[in-house]
């Protein structure tokens, strides 16, 4: 009978071994993971524009300026109207109004003018191609007596988009689709076996332009973060 116990003993001490061992190296694979990133890019149109037309009025009335500056205002919006841009995606702006006589940098006496009045009508559109198309015959409002001026730093046209949501979803199955790739060429140079997702990190997404030429043109960036078991 002693005999029995002591084997019972020998044969539970056996089991309680191996089952220790396997839940060891159970769980020191759980301990093998990989990092890897998954990327993911597009080009994709712009769908709004902002775009301000900005003249300037110079003179030493201001009845005379305000009469200018509101008769231009109307021919501007007029324009625009007749080319198709709707009513209420113009907008205009107060405008701005330098005194050269209350400015203590200036020398009043050089300047053949005390007033210099910046005016802006901005026009904010979804027909992105309709705006572009009327940029390129702004030239057209100095026949009706309205030099609009270009170039300045404050009031420059931009291009947005605006249907991130919507194109969100299959940027980050194309980008995780790469992340599994590249976390399988690991795994196969490495002797592993890839397993399930230990974590996963949306990331970032960016919209920038493409470039300083095609403004209108945006290139959008998925990044995620995944971390995989071996096996």
């Amino acid at each position: 009978m002693k005999k029995n116990i002591g084997f019972y003993i020998m044969l539970g001490l056996v089991v309680l071994g191996i089952c220790v061992v396997v839940a060891v190296s159970s769980y020191r694979s759980y301990d093998r993971v990989v990092s890897v990133k998954g990327l993911c890019e597009r080009e994709v149109m712009a769908d709004k524009v902002i775009w301000p037309l900005v003249y300037k009025v110079v003179g030493n009335d201001m009845q005379s300026i305000y009469a200018d500056v509101k008769h231009k205002n109307n021919v501007v919006k007029e324009y625009l109207v007749a080319n198709g841009i709707k009513g209420e995606d113009i907008s205009v702006a107060a405008p701005n109004i330098i005194d050269l006589e209350a400015d203590r940098y200036s020398y009043n006496n050089t300047k053949p003018y005390r007033y210099n009045v910046t005016s802006v009508i901005t026009v904010a559109s979804r027909d992105v191609e309709k705006v572009r198309e009327l940029i390129s015959k702004q030239g057209d409002l100095i026949s009706k007596g309205v030099a609009i001026v270009s170039g300045e730093y404050d009031y420059r046209t931009t291009y947005e988009f605006t249907g991130l949501n919507e194109i969100k979803p299959q940027m980050i199955e194309e980008a995780t689709a790469n992340a599994r790739m590249a976390a399988q060429k690991f795994a196969d140079d490495s002797e592993s076996n890839l397993g399930k997702i230990k974590r996963a990190n949306q990331g970032q997404f960016s919209v920038e332009a493409r470039d300083a030429n095609t403004p209108y043109i945006k290139k959008v960036r998925a990044v995620i973060s995944v971390d995989y078991y071996l096996k």
